[in-house]
């Protein structure tokens, strides 16, 4: 556990023993299933990817224990980090769209009626 003053991880790897890197389960701490849930979609998109799911332990924790498990060799730390690069790039799409068209409107309501 974290003491005071020390930063708690916002992401652990657990991993059982002697099991192989394409089997792990992520805990991402401080988050919900609207991470969850995205992160879970962009991740499986993934051809590599055989599984990927994720749950919640209790609604009183804001944690949650993501699994994911890759076919040929492939780390699951691989479909993880393309996804969250992936989940960030909609996301930054998304917001630069949102304000293009906030602006749009803007400068309509400025323009004088005919």
């Amino acid at each position: 556990m974290a003491g005071e003053g020390e930063k708690k991880p916002v992401l652990e790897m657990v991993q059982a023993d002697g099991a192989d890197e394409g089997c792990v389960t992520f805990v991402l701490h401080d988050e919900d299933h609207t991470l969850g849930n995205s992160l879970r979609y962009m991740i499986m998109k993934t051809v590599d990817t055989d599984f990927c799911g994720y749950t919640i332990t209790h609604p009183s924790e804001s944690k949650i224990n993501f699994r994911i498990q890759t076919r040929g060799g492939l780390p699951a730390t691989e479909p993880l980090r393309r996804g969250l690069n992936e989940l960030s790039d909609v996301c930054k799409h998304v917001l630069n769209t949102f304000q293009a068209r906030v602006n749009e409107f803007k400068e309509r309501q400025e323009q004088p009626m005919e």
